[in-house]
């Protein structure tokens, strides 16, 4: 594999385990040496540590992954309280998701590494604003695309449409890996075998239900150990 600048993340929905991917392939990269770095474009919800501090839970988890401490990176521009649609929230605060606020502190992280693991945020057709959207980001950036499929009801039409929509705006896909969610799925095998069958990008692999204790709770990141053990189910993608 030739040394990568980067991948986008996105996924076939909201909780599909995009945060989880992300930190894996992270960790997967700096494993090669590959001084690997996250970044999100705009994240929507946030809690307080015990020292009172506003934090986000995959923005916390792609800190884990890049070993970073809290304040050593700017790796999110838009930091939103309340967990909805981010343009909404926005808009309620007053604010609007600016396409070249979000570029601009994307290149900043780019200065201080060599490779970016960019995590959307929902899936690929996340309106910014009212005329663009996270997939005209992700063209912007020039990325290859990693597409997160949770394992659960609908999730082949929600896969197989955005896997089009990739197509489509002639966006790069690097390919696709399975996350097994909190409820296993019925007939999931057969599921995935269709995916398989159907989706004509590399499949990089099925992530297992986490053990119960990688879980993680409720506003709080993944563990590195939950990192390291999604990273071994699964594979970077060809450069």
């Amino acid at each position: 594999m030739n040394k990568p600048t980067g991948f986008f993340v996105t996924g076939t929905d909201t909780e599909v385990g995009k945060t989880l991917v992300s930190g894996a392939l992270i960790v997967k990269l700096r494993e090669q040496k590959i001084n690997a770095i996250g970044f999100k474009p705009v994240v929507a919800g946030t809690y307080k540590n015990a020292n009172g501090t506003t934090l986000n839970e995959d923005l916390e988890t792609l800190r884990t992954a890049s070993n970073l401490g809290h304040n050593e990176l700017s790796l999110c521009p838009y930091v939103l309280d309340q967990p909805s649609a981010p343009h909404l929230v926005a808009a309620q605060q007053g604010l609007k998701l600016e396409m070249s606020v979000i570029t601009e502190a994307f290149q900043t992280v780019q200065q201080h590494t060599d490779c970016v693991v960019v995590e959307g945020a929902g899936g690929l057709l996340i309106p910014l604003n009212e005329d663009e959207d996270l997939g005209g980001f992700a063209k912007k950036i020039d990325l290859p695309i990693v597409l997160v499929v949770g394992m659960k009801l609908g999730c082949l039409n929600h896969a197989l449409l955005t896997h089009e929509v990739m197509k489509v705006r002639n966006l790069k896909i690097a390919g696709w890996i399975a996350n097994t969610l909190t409820e296993e799925m019925p007939l999931s095998q057969e599921n995935l075998q269709t995916l398989q069958t159907r989706i004509e990008s590399p499949f990089l692999g099925l992530i297992p239900r986490l053990p119960k204790e990688l879980q993680k709770t409720t506003n709080s990141p993944y563990s590195i150990e939950a990192l390291h053990f999604a990273a071994k189910h699964i594979q970077l993608p060809n450069q």
